[in-house]
C-alpha cells in the first residue's frame, strides 16, 4: 500500500491526527485503506493538508479553514481538485487564485484586480479595470499541478515538476516525488539522482532518505541501502517501512541482533496506529 499513513502526516505537516480524521470524514480528502482500515494519503491529499496548515499559520481558524474547503469544493468544476487551486490569507477574508482568477469562496465573490489577493484595496467600482493578466505560474504552483496530475497522467506530472525544478533547483519535494515517478517507471539512475537532490535541499528529510534506501536496494546496492535506511531511522525515528526493511537487510547480512531490534520497533509502531488512522 503506498502512500502516507494519518502519523506521517500529521508529523510532516505539524497538524494534529484529530483535524486530519476529521477533514477526512467530511470528505475533504480521499485517503485510500489500506488492510486494516488504515488511511493511507496520496500526495494530492498532502498538498490540501499543506495549504490547509499555510492558512493556519496566518491565524485562521481551523473551523473557518474547514468551512471554506467545504465551499470551495462545492465551487470548483468536477474533476478540478482542491490541490489544483492556491489559497492565501489576505486580511479578514481567504481568496482563491486558480488559472488567472480571484475570489472569494465565503462569498462566492470575484476579485477584479490581483493586487486585493495581497491585501490591497480593490480597485473602485466607478474605475476602469483592465482585464488581469495571469501571472506565470511559480515553481510551487508547477509542484502543485503535477501532485494533482499524478493519478491521472504521470507523464504530465513528471513534466510538471520538472518545471517546478527549472524555477527552483533546490525545491525537495518536487525532487523527491518526481523520483518516485521515475522510480516506478524503471529509471533507477534518475530516481536515485532526484531523491540525492531532495537529500542535498532538506537534509532533514527522512522520506527521501528512505526513498534513496529503496532506489538503492532495487539496484542490489544492498549496504548502502541499509546506510540510507538508518539515516532516515536516525531522522525519524518512528518510520515504520524504514524498520522493516532495515530487518529485512541486517537479517541477511547476519546481523541478527540488528534484526530483531527494528522488527520489534516496526511491530511496536504498528500496534500503535489507532484503528482508523
Amino acid at each position: 500500500m503506498t502512500g502516507y499513513t494519518t502519523h506521517e502526516v500529521s508529523e510532516v505537516l505539524g497538524l494534529p491526527t484529530s483535524t486530519i480524521l476529521s477533514w477526512t470524514r467530511a470528505g475533504l480528502l480521499t485517503p485510500a485503506r489500506g488492510p486494516r482500515g488504515a488511511y493511507y494519503f496520496s500526495f494530492t491529499d498532502v498538498a490540501v493538508l499543506r495549504s490547509a496548515r499555510e492558512l493556519l499559520n496566518a491565524d485562521v481558524s481551523a473551523r473557518r479553514v474547514r468551512q471554506t474547503l467545504e465551499k470551495l469544493r462545492q465551487q470548483l468544476p468536477s474533476g478540478r481538485a482542491l490541490s489544483a487551486v492556491h489559497l492565501s490569507a489576505a486580511g479578514s477574508r481567504i481568496l482563491v487564485r486558480d488559472e488567472g482568477r480571484v475570489w472569494d469562496p465565503g462569498s462566492g465573490q470575484m476579485v477584479m484586480d490581483l493586487e486585493a489577493a495581497e491585501g490591497s484595496p480593490e480597485p473602485s467600482a466607478a474605475a476602469p479595470s483592465a482585464e488581469p493578466v495571469a501571472p506565470a505560474p511559480t515553481a510551487e504552483e508547477w509542484y502543485d499541478a503535477g501532485v494533482d496530475l499524478e493519478g491521472s497522467d504521470p507523464r504530465r506530472a513528471r513534466e510538471a515538476y520538472g518545471r517546478a525544478l527549472e524555477l527552483d533547483p533546490r525545491h525537495a519535494e518536487a525532487h523527491l516525488n518526481l523520483g518516485r515517478l521515475l522510480h516506478e517507471a524503471g529509471d533507477l539512475d534518475k530516481a536515485e539522482a532526484h531523491y540525492r537532490a531532495a537529500l542535498e535541499a532538506d537534509p532533514g528529510s527522512a522520506r527521501a532518505s528512505f526513498n534513496l534506501g529503496v532506489v538503492l536496494e532495487d539496484r542490489g546496492r544492498e549496504a548502502d541501502a541499509l546506510e540510507a535506511y538508518e539515516v532516515a531511522l536516525r531522522l525519524d525515528p518512528e518510520l515504520g517501512v524504514a524498520h522493516f526493511n532495515a530487518s529485512r537487510l541486517c537479517e541477511a547480512r547476519g546481523r541478527e541482533t540488528e534484526a530483531l531490534g527494528h522488527l520489534a520497533a516496526y511491530r511496536r509502531i504498528l500496534s500503535e496506529v489507532p484503528p482508523g488512522a
